[in-house]
């Protein structure tokens, strides 16, 4: 019997639902998901596996044109994973304006079959997606175009079948009981950064960084110890909030997806440390796991 395997890899604007897609298309939560736009900063793969098979789906960063070296970082992940890709999936959001030039553009010379994802149609009229659909058939010409709400399940099976069409013959690229590439101190970060983005206005999500110091697993109980970093002293009393008050209610939403997510009960402690501009520090950004 054959085996085939491949990458696939999830690219769209900011907020067009890719991660929520990448969810729904592996059944786990891989990547963290808010309403605020550029919340994915790393490459996050989630992987499916059968005897026959295995599909590598990449979750990366929003495109944008970038304005600070961290975002130059997650422009990297993108191009990198366009160039490992069997298989492409652009999410668009059906409310998206026609302004995808750079979205385009990085598309361009990729000899992966694509898929035009136009997600959150559950937000939408008939006449619109009949109007996106035709829109993309023209600009684009993709293998398929499939309208989605990747919120609701809605026709991601379709996604999942053009998928496994366009598999290459392959072995498996990871072990067959991987689920994703990253480790359980990544999650526990992300899970904390997720609630930051949820719970905090404005600037300051984008302005924070979650390091674990320490992870330590107990047979019952996980000790997890992280940093908060911002950029400024006034962003880490925002943070704090009065009496600690605010970010003993991140703690408390973080903890709780933690214990859902190890299946374990979570002990965790947050600090909140202060690092001028460090998204725009290449040493910092190499430090905290941002490779260029």
């Amino acid at each position: 019997m054959s085996h085939r395997a491949g990458f696939v890899s999830i690219i769209g604007k900011p907020n067009a639902g890719k991660s929520t897609l990448m969810n729904a298309l592996v059944g786990e939560k891989m990547s963290i998901i808010t309403p605020k736009a550029q919340t994915t900063r790393h490459r996050i793969l989630g992987i499916v596996n059968a005897d026959d098979y295995q599909i590598v789906f990449s979750d990366t960063p929003g495109i944008m044109k970038p304005h600070y070296a961290l975002q130059e970082t997650m422009m990297h992940q993108v191009e990198g994973s366009l160039v490992d890709a069997d298989v492409l999936l652009l999410v668009t959001d059906i409310n998206e304006k026609h302004d995808e030039a750079d979205v385009i553009e990085k598309l361009q010379g990729s000899l992966a079959p694509l898929a035009i994802i136009i997600n959150k149609i559950d937000q939408s009229d008939e006449q619109k997606v009949k109007d996106k659909i035709a829109y993309w058939q023209k600009t684009l010409n993709p293998k398929a175009i499939f309208a989605v709400s990747a919120l609701k399940e809605y026709n991601v099976e379709s996604v999942m079948n053009f998928v496994m069409e366009h598999l290459p013959e392959h072995p498996a690229y990871y072990e067959k009981d991987f689920l994703t590439d990253r480790n359980d101190r990544f999650f526990a970060s992300e899970i904390i950064r997720e609630k930051i983005f949820k719970i905090y206005e404005k600037e300051i999500p984008y302005s924070t960084e979650v390091i674990i110091t320490a992870f330590k697993e107990g047979e019952e109980l996980y000790r997890i110890s992280s940093e908060i970093i911002v950029e400024r002293e006034s962003q880490k009393n925002i943070l704090i909030g009065k009496g600690g008050e605010t970010l003993k209610k991140v703690g408390t939403y973080a903890r709780k997806d933690m214990e859902e997510f190890f299946q374990k009960k979570i002990f965790l402690e947050m600090f909140v440390k202060v690092i001028p501009d460090w998204r725009q520090k290449k040493n910092y950004l190499k430090k905290f796991g941002y490779e260029s």
